[in-house]
């Protein structure tokens, strides 16, 4: 059984690595595929999830909004599965799916859980890898800068807009707003206090 399931396990985890998205800059598995990697119904699932609503916290669990769904549709270019159904979809965390599996207490949600835990740490890997390519890329825009040609410096952009897309820069603080209407000013020296209009 150990040697099956480490043959297994590379297309297993890609698979599952593959139904892992962003929502709210978390890692997430919504409810649907999460149900169909454990081998139950998406309802048996949510159901043994509100039987033991104290396992999961926020941090554990959260409902997409209707414009999180529509996003996320529109980001994978399908109509999805969630398109019958009444009810928003559930969003699991990496320790969500994993207490799911506690909860489901099925032999097959536990044995599956592993590969799970697997495609989480994976796509954990890849994001620690993005600062490090971003790195690779700045030591390359200097070396293509240093060396200047009409066709160089179109590449030097798009390398810019790649490191900003891996690393954007932090926003602005936003200017101090224009006070509005009549105030007091502090008195003076000659103990006179001035009106003021903004």
């Amino acid at each position: 059984m150990g040697n099956d399931m480490s043959e297994q396990t590379p297309s297993r985890v890609e698979g599952i690595r593959s139904l892992i998205r962003t929502i709210r800059v978390q890692k997430v598995i919504l409810d649907t595929d999460l149900a169909r990697i454990y081998g139950v119904p998406t309802k048996a699932l949510n159901r043994a999830v509100k039987r033991n609503l104290e396992r999961f916290p926020d941090d554990f669990i959260f409902q997409l909004t209707l414009e999180e769904l529509v996003n996320l549709k529109y980001q994978i270019g399908t109509s999805s599965s969630h398109g019958g159904k009444r009810k928003l979809p559930y969003a699991f965390t990496e320790n969500g799916a994993i207490m799911a599996a506690n909860v489901l207490n099925s032999p097959e949600a536990v044995r599956m859980s592993v590969f799970v835990v697997r495609a989480f740490v994976q796509m954990r890997d890849l994001l620690g890898g993005t600062k490090e390519l971003a790195r690779q890329l700045a030591d390359l825009e200097k070396k293509l800068t240093a060396r200047l040609d009409v066709h160089e410096s179109v590449i030097v952009n798009v390398l810019r807009r790649v490191m900003e897309i891996l690393d954007p820069p932090p926003l602005p603080p936003e200017p101090p707003r224009r006070r509005i209407g009549f105030h007091v000013e502090p008195k003076d020296e000659s103990g006179s206090k001035a009106k003021k209009k903004a």
